[in-house]
């Protein structure tokens, strides 16, 4: 039931080499965490669903996300604990997610967390919403079409750093960081990516940087 392209997807990913900023730490360090990458077939085609997270959280306040979260000991592994998350975060029906594979373990310093990419294909998609409001405020299915779409497309420089990492402006979403950079690397994997000027470069906007400072 799994569409090609995504299987192709997943194969082409896991040869990617992975960008030094998000490398896992040799000593092992960072809690486990798991992010679910769930692809589905919209009313627009091939899409993604990415969540809003909320502007009064603690980690990540703000910022779009893919549902996700910390493996905890009852989890069934990184699987168990990416579904477990999403079925949290967007009352999601895990029953209608076939599993495809497991990315390469990913970084985010910020938070300490070592971030393993599940990525599921919706072969019977459900309703979802913000079902955790404390932690999400809004959940959007992104078609993959919005995504490669030049115009939705940017450099994000950080201001601290004056680094410069891939962003996407979405359904009234800023999509940046992490997130931002592993969406690149899979649809560049899966040969969606499309021309766009990767010298079209903003600064990341203050409220932004505000929400981030706070973790």
């Amino acid at each position: 039931m799994v569409p090609e392209w995504l299987v192709d997807m997943c194969a082409q990913a896991v040869q990617h080499p992975v960008p030094g900023s998000l490398r896992p730490p040799l000593d092992g360090a960072g809690r486990a965490a798991a992010v679910l990458l769930l692809f589905g077939d919209g009313p627009h085609g091939p899409d993604v669903l990415l969540i809003q997270r909320s502007s009064r959280g603690n980690r990540h306040a703000g910022q779009p996300a893919f549902p996700g979260g910390g493996v905890d000991p009852e989890d069934d592994g990184v699987v168990g604990a990416a579904l477990r998350e999403a079925e949290e975060e967007t009352g999601l029906d895990a029953r209608g997610v076939e599993i495809v594979r497991t990315l390469p373990e990913l970084y985010v310093w910020r938070s300490d967390n070592r971030v393993t990419p599940v990525v599921g294909w919706w072969h019977t998609p459900s309703a979802v919403h913000a079902a955790s409001p404390d932690e999400v405020d809004s959940v959007e299915r992104v078609p993959i079409a919005e995504l490669v779409d030049p115009a939705n497309r940017i450099q994000l420089r950080y201001p601290r750093t004056g680094y410069s990492g891939p962003a996407f402006r979405v359904r009234g979403m800023l999509v940046w960081g992490f997130t931002a950079m592993v969406l690149d690397n899979v649809l560049r994997a899966g040969g969606f990516e499309v021309p766009w000027d990767r010298q079209r470069i903003e600064d990341l906007p203050p409220d932004v940087v505000n929400l981030a400072a706070r973790g």
